[in-house]
């Protein structure tokens, strides 16, 4: 049985009931540190029973439940990419890029949560609300650096607020817009040359890293032995194991990046003074971990076409990104596309140029301080290769389509048609009823002549 909640007809309302409450209650500062607190303590509970597990799995005497808890949260900084320094072992900054994957999602859900919350409709809103969230998150990342500190390792304290800051306006932002309205709609929103630009950059990124994806993942099948080797080595048992498996999968967006340096030709290093390459492979001893079988030890064993296919990834994905600059908005100036596709192939070098940049990094002070690809060396060739591949692609693409569409033709027809000047009046024209109509250009100066105060001529004048 329910009460209806609407005063009757004629009552009187009381006056010490609290008035209803409409739309959000409290303010977007404290909505946002809410979420920020709510990602963090989220995080942490999803972390500290893989490390408990960890911890019965090899047991460290003097580890104990703080232990445990510092641990995890180190792992969750590590999830941020916040490099460590070990007592006696340098700095450790490569770390695994699927772990951004779980304080991603968690602050995606945040910024949704926070814009639904405060009731928020109009898109400049949401830079409030992406501030609300990012700037308490990235306090709470400082200060479980400040914690997690002991003897033996130190987060750094600057990336931990800095990487915590940019990932929580990121993925919050993103997820504050798809809160907001649903992506057609926010795409709608964009000029339709930077929505071409955005699409194509998509494209592009989905061509290279399916191609890495299948890069790496059949290098892995070819030496599927020496991963076996490996990992018989290591003997992890049935839970380490499974750590170990969820380990490698932490790793797997690593490898994909790096099997995409790979194909643009300056590939990585696994080491000072190594580098691995499609002109040749030149290796130290690597560390004992099973998913390092899957590097190359030289270039003898590699099929042609393999090769010839592995080098032009890049190519095919600049060819993809400029098609759909050029099906996304057509243009009757066929000269200006180009530069549209190329604009497209610079931001997915600059895009491969960061995710290169954070899926390296050293594993300590010896010979294993620089691991992984050069930023700057794949941004460059990235927006080379994927850039003039790009801008061929979307001219072609643009002047086909600007032939078979007659209402582009005509515009272009009309763009290119020669603009003359308005002509000067000629002696002689002729009015709308047919006539021809005879023009005197010397009437005026007659007047000032020698022959002024002669009388106008008329019939009597005639012989």
């Amino acid at each position: 049985m329910t009460a209806s909640t609407r005063p009757e007809a004629g009552a009187r309302p009381d006056r010490s009931a609290p008035p209803p409450v409409r739309g959000a209650a409290r303010p977007l500062v404290v909505t946002g540190a809410i979420a920020a607190s709510m990602v963090t303590i989220t995080g942490l509970l999803i972390l500290t029973p893989l490390v408990i597990a960890g911890w019965i799995a090899a047991p460290h005497v003097g580890l104990g439940l703080p232990g445990v808890v510092r641990t995890a949260t180190s792992l969750w900084l590590a999830a941020h990419h916040v490099e460590f320094t070990f007592n006696g072992a340098g700095r450790i900054g490569m770390l695994p890029l699927g772990l951004v994957l779980l304080p991603g999602a968690l602050l995606w859900r945040a910024g949704r949560w926070v814009v639904r919350v405060c009731e928020l409709t109009k898109l400049g809103d949401l830079g409030y609300a992406v501030l609300a969230l990012a700037a308490p998150y990235a306090a709470l990342c400082g200060a479980l650096a400040l914690v997690s500190r002991s003897r033996l390792a130190s987060p750094s304290l600057p990336e931990a607020v800095i990487a915590g800051f940019l990932l929580a306006f990121c993925a919050g932002g993103l997820g504050g817009a798809r809160a907001l309205a649903p992506w057609p709609r926010l795409f709608g929103l964009m000029p339709p040359r930077s929505r071409s630009v955005v699409l194509g950059t998509a494209g592009a990124l989905a061509v290279l890293c399916a191609g890495g994806a299948l890069l790496a993942g059949g290098a892995l099948a070819t030496h599927f032995g020496a991963y076996r080797s490996m990992y018989a080595l290591l003997a992890p048992g049935l839970v380490g194991g499974a750590l170990l498996v969820l380990v490698q999968l932490a790793y797997v967006p690593n490898a994909v990046c790096w099997a995409i340096c790979y194909s643009l030709g300056p590939g990585f290093a696994f080491g000072t003074s190594t580098v691995v390459a499609p002109t040749g492979a030149a290796l130290g001893p690597l560390p004992l971990f099973p998913l390092l079988a899957a590097l190359p030890t030289g270039t003898t064993g590699i099929p042609a076409w393999v090769s010839a296919g592995v080098l032009a990834l890049p190519y095919a994905a600049g060819i993809v990104g400029g098609i759909l600059v050029a099906r996304a908005a057509p243009s009757p100036a066929v000269e200006v596309v180009p530069l549209w596709g190329f604009a497209c192939g610079a931001a997915t070098g600059c895009v491969i140029g960061v995710l290169a940049a954070f899926s390296g990094g050293p594993l300590g002070s010896g010979r294993l301080a620089a691991v992984g690809p050069s930023g700057w060396q794949a941004a460059l060739v990235a927006v080379l290769e994927v850039g003039v591949s790009a801008a061929i692609a979307a001219g072609l693409a643009n002047w086909l389509r600007v032939r078979r569409d007659p209402v582009l033709a005509a515009e272009r027809a009309s763009r290119l048609a020669p603009r003359h000047a308005r002509p000067p009046a000629s002696q002689d024209s002729t009015d709308d009823s047919g006539h021809r109509i005879y023009l005197d250009q010397w009437a005026g100066e007659a007047e000032d002549g020698p022959s002024a105060d002669r009388p106008p001529l008329g019939p009597s004048a005639l012989p």
